[in-house]
């Protein structure tokens, strides 16, 4: 019996502790993100593609070490386990056809400084550390100085 009226009591409280919580709703709670004010659900349109610099209108380096940008659009280049569109302008072999940057000597060494006869498995996915250049807003305020000796 003492089970069973604890159960209906438990029941109760469990429903009058129901009636005090607010429906949830799907909305931001009031966040500002880069996607507005749109609630988590509902699919946004995408923002739009930013205008990538043109050949020659490069940004110089920023810090000792940089990864290079790249100077032109990337969209729809494949690059997976089989095929890597980049090697086909910038691999040793094209590189002087096709008038790009050879790619550097370090992406054919492995970790322990071996050379490598191709590119190291840990350098062949470019898109890691090489992104396209943009004239973009920046997201946030950035108080960066560049490195002096790069000027």
């Amino acid at each position: 019996m003492k089970k069973l009226i604890g159960a209906m009591l438990a029941c109760l409280m469990a429903g009058s502790l129901m009636a005090a919580v607010p429906e949830i709703t799907n909305s931001t709670g009031g966040i500002k993100s880069e996607r507005g004010n749109t609630d988590l659900v509902t699919d946004a349109d995408a923002a739009p593609m930013k205008n990538f610099r043109k050949d020659g209108d490069l940004y110089d380096r920023q810090y000792m070490h940089q990864p290079p940008l790249i100077p032109h659009d990337t969209r729809n280049y494949e690059v997976d386990n089989k095929v890597n569109k980049c090697l086909a302008c910038h691999s040793f072999k094209n590189a002087s056809a096709m008038k790009a940057p050879k790619i550097s000597p370090t992406h054919f060494e492995t970790r322990d400084g071996m050379t490598l006869g191709e590119v190291s498995p840990r350098r062949y996915f470019c898109l890691q550390c090489h992104v396209p250049q943009a004239d973009a807003k920046p997201l946030v305020e950035n108080t960066f100085k560049p490195v002096e000796a790069l000027n």
